[in-house]
């Protein structure tokens, strides 16, 4: 595959390079992509020299290596990144001003002026609202406070309310009991019932019922049924509940007026749910037949007889305009799907289209705008605070659908061993486990440098992993993948010494790598049949040496698979996730050094083994805090893995990886002030790489 075919169109990096066809140019980046560019364009093009963050000496592909300062003094007028689109963002931070002030054009290969990177900031600074400390200054002047229920008090993990009836109607069918259209003709009856009164849920399913002669449903119990589903739905909106609670702890009367077809009981069950225990009264439009624009607050101020009165909810027309009319103040506090809609939906709504979609973005709402008072932070800026939030909101719904397709993945093959591949795999393996544990999954202990330490034969085999670019020298290159240490007294006089120069060396050390290797594998007690190999990101360099040491055939099953066109001729055989031909439709690219980052496991890389079969493990680089900050960040992907499974039926459940990706790409445009995670380090040991988190978002 050419450079052309990897380019968004040929005429976009075409374009830019025509711009500059009379300029020096040099290219970002040593590995084999900026091999492949200078083949194809070094001809025609002034290529002056080869730039990197690591090194800026040296010779490599005919070109010199030079610094940015050299680049800049050589009058070099574009640089042209040879990189991963993930890569090319960090690059585009840490480079990007020092070109601007130069005047240096910088371009990634897909023809992407990462000069010019637009980003979308959400925030609610064009919104007026209320502050907490504002709503209780106001609330402490009035003798009775109210508050509405849904939407203000609590709120439920779904983005609609008619959603509830979808899952009723599939809890119906579990039960072999299927009536057409059941959510259209459940929202229809309720419709003309309350044209009205407000009516009870039975009295609901009763005129449905009668309505469309539907011998199979008995009102009360389907009642029943919907509450406890319903109720199973809902969770308290935190700040203000905590409100709430401290009105009435400074002895404030505080009261429940909401519309519902919940009976009291119901309401007090839903409220008990929800951690809501201490209130004065609750007052229910369906035990009134009335609702609030109907006349439910004359009930409530006839009951109630103070001289000053409170009320706070969510909708504009039956909590504040309908408390008014009454006589009673009112503060409107904004929904989560408010907020949402008042964010642009961002970036959402043009990919919501199932039940499942819904219950997604429901879940998405109840966390991040599970606060009214979004108005408090510097800027208005809508922002997510703690690790586990950052695991829930950004990262769990593409984990979510990938873990559901790995196990379509494993039924499809019939595989009989999974292996769960170290570091990446810890997670993954702990959801699958979770959603099915009907095939042996082992969290299978490997590396990239425990692979090929154990896995290469020969001289082409060192070719194939010198050819990927280590940023450090020859001895730390010999010493970290391949487990040798060689004296600098072995070094060649007068001539640089080479990886090959050392061929013996590491071939030994492959003899006693893969012995102790096969040792481990031996104590797996595998079975003989299909083996799934999970790896999360990679081209396969791991399994294809693993697979010179296992008696199994090996399945790749991938998150994101690289550079097929590179591994062709090795006998892989990987189904992935994404593939690199989505490279350009897909912001998974671009994100997915963040998304390895957060799955990973808190013990160090897999070296080598021991004569015992035990690991040896390199040194851990990570700080406590690092650890700490990620495994929270997992604890918000197992909850959101949890929820997802618990609300969205089997029947309902569908993979959508685009709206997955807008999920994700939110983290570039959604403030985060967890330090610990944007303190954190987004490393490669292989590579002998490490680039700041900041740098990636």
């Amino acid at each position: 595959m050419d450079i052309r075919e990897r380019g968004k169109t040929v005429s976009d990096l075409q374009k830019v390079l025509s711009e500059y066809g009379d300029h020096k140019i040099a290219v970002y980046g040593l590995g084999a992509e900026t091999e492949r560019v200078l083949g194809e364009i070094g001809k025609t093009f002034q290529v002056t020299g080869l730039l990197d963050s690591y090194q800026d000496s040296g010779t490599l592909y005919g070109k010199p290596i030079i610094s940015l300062d050299r680049a800049a003094e050589e009058h070099v007028r574009l640089i042209l990144v040879a990189a991963r689109p993930g890569s090319c963002r960090a690059i585009a931070k840490r480079i990007g001003g020092i070109c601007r002030e130069k005047q240096i054009a910088l371009f990634d290969i897909r023809g992407n002026d990462l000069n010019n990177v637009q980003r979308v900031v959400y925030d609610f600074k064009e919104v007026p609202g209320y502050t907490k400390s504002q709503v209780m200054k106001k609330a402490l002047t009035y003798d009775v406070v109210s508050f509405d229920l849904f939407d203000t008090l609590i709120m439920r993990q779904l983005l609609f309310p008619s959603d509830v009836f979808e899952l009723v109607d599939d809890r119906l069918r579990q039960h072999g009991i299927i009536i057409e259209d059941f959510p259209a003709r459940r929202m229809a009856s309720e419709k003309e019932l309350s044209k009205d009164r407000a009516p009870r849920l039975s009295e609901i399913y009763t005129h449905m019922k009668q309505t469309y002669q539907l011998s199979e449903i008995e009102p009360e119990q389907m009642a029943v049924l919907e509450w406890e589903i319903d109720c199973g739905l809902v969770v308290p909106r935190r700040e203000v509940c905590r409100l709430f609670s401290d009105l009435e702890a400074r002895g404030k009367k505080v009261y429940i007026v909401t519309d519902s077809y919940y009976n009291k009981k119901q309401i007090a069950g839903i409220l008990k749910k929800c951690g809501i225990t201490h209130y004065t009264d609750v007052f229910v439009s369906c035990e009134y037949g009335k609702g609030k624009t109907q006349g439910l607050f004359h009930e409530f101020k006839e009951t109630v007889d103070v001289w000053s009165y409170l009320h706070i909810g969510d909708d504009a027309v039956a909590d504040v305009e309908s408390a008014k009319m009454h006589g009673i103040d009112a503060c409107r506090l904004y929904s989560g799907l408010d907020l949402l809609e008042m964010a642009g939906y961002m970036g959402l709504w043009d990919h919501i289209n199932s039940l499942s979609d819904r219950t997604k973005t429901g879940m998405f709402v109840s966390l991040l705008f599970n606060s009214p008072f979004q108005f408090e932070a510097e800027g208005k800026r809508i922002s997510v605070r703690a690790a586990y939030d950052i695991g829930y909101v950004f990262f769990a719904p593409m984990i979510c659908d990938f873990v559901l397709w790995f196990r379509e993945q494993a039924e499809k093959y019939r595989l009989e061993n999974i292996l769960f591949c170290a570091r990446d795999g810890y997670l993954v393996k702990q959801l699958y486990d979770e959603l099915c544990n009907q095939i042996s999954s082992v969290y299978f202990l490997t590396s990239r440098m425990a692979a090929i330490r154990a896995g290469i034969e020969n001289e082409e085999d060192i070719r194939y992993v010198g050819d990927m670019k280590f940023s450090g020298s020859l001895s730390e290159q010999l010493k970290e993948r391949f487990g040798i240490r060689i004296s600098e007294k072995k070094w060649r006089e007068n001539s640089p010494a080479e990886l090959l120069d050392f061929t013996a060396e590491i071939l030994d050390h492959a003899v006693v790598s893969r012995k102790n290797y096969l040792t481990y594998i031996e104590r797996l007690g595998l079975k003989s049949g299909e083996t799934g190999f999970f790896d999360f990101v990679a081209k396969g360099t791991t399994q294809m040496y693993m697979g010179r040491l296992m008696e199994q055939h090996l399945k790749g099953i991938y998150f994101l698979r690289l550079d097929k066109e590179q591994m062709q001729g090795k006998n892989l055989d990987i189904v992935s996730f994404y593939d690199t031909e989505e490279m350009n439709s897909s912001v998974i690219f671009r994100d997915y050094y963040i998304l390895e980052t957060m799955l990973t496991a808190p013990m160090p890389s897999v070296s080598e083994f021991d004569g015992n079969g035990s690991p040896v493990y390199a040194e851990e680089t990570r700080k406590e805090s690092d650890i700490r900050c990620f495994q929270e960040a997992q604890e918000g992907i197992r909850g959101y893995f949890r929820e997802y499974l618990q609300l969205c039926p089997i029947s309902a459940r569908k993979i959508n990886k685009k709206l997955d990706e807008i999920f994700l790409a939110l983290v570039h445009g959604i403030e985060i002030t967890d330090r610990d995670f944007l303190n954190l380090k987004v490393e490669d040991p292989f590579f002998n790489r490490m680039t700041d988190m900041t740098d990636m978002l």
